[in-house]
């Protein structure tokens, strides 16, 4: 079948605004469990380790520690049983996929570096400083 038929007919079952969120991102992933015939929301937090497809096929894998034992989960993106994803932090990676965290132990297997924008550390950098300023006005001059 042609391509553009098949991503016209996918369409109509794709989120109309989907989550935007990264590989290295810590996120809350809001899932609909049907129990009998009550429904409620089950919440799913941890790094995202991979992002794989396109269009209906698109998935992400979740990965966190629970217990001391790492528990990986892979959400289709556009499936009616996400309520939504809620994006805690941002990482700051350099892969595509995070395969090696699966090997790391503790602390490690969950610690990515938070994304920094360059206006934070500017920030951060002028209150420091008029921090230092501040101080250097108030001791007395001998």
């Amino acid at each position: 079948m042609n391509q553009a038929l098949l991503d016209r007919i996918e369409a109509q079952f794709l989120k109309k605004e989907p989550a935007v969120f990264k590989v290295g991102d810590t996120v809350r992933v809001h899932t609909k469990v049907v129990e009998g015939d009550k429904e409620r929301i089950q919440i799913f937090t941890g790094v995202v380790i991979g992002r794989r497809g396109h269009g209906i096929n698109e998935t992400f894998t979740v990965r966190r520690i629970s217990y001391g034992e790492g528990v990986e989960r892979v959400f289709p993106m556009h499936s009616p049983r996400i309520d939504r994803v809620e994006v805690e932090r941002h990482g700051a990676v350099r892969r595509a996929k995070l395969t090696y965290l699966r090997k790391r132990i503790g602390r490690g297997a969950t610690l990515v570096k938070e994304k920094t924008s360059a206006g934070a550390i500017a920030a951060a950098a002028a209150a420091a400083a008029a921090a230092s300023a501040a101080s250097a006005a108030a001791a007395p001059a001998s």
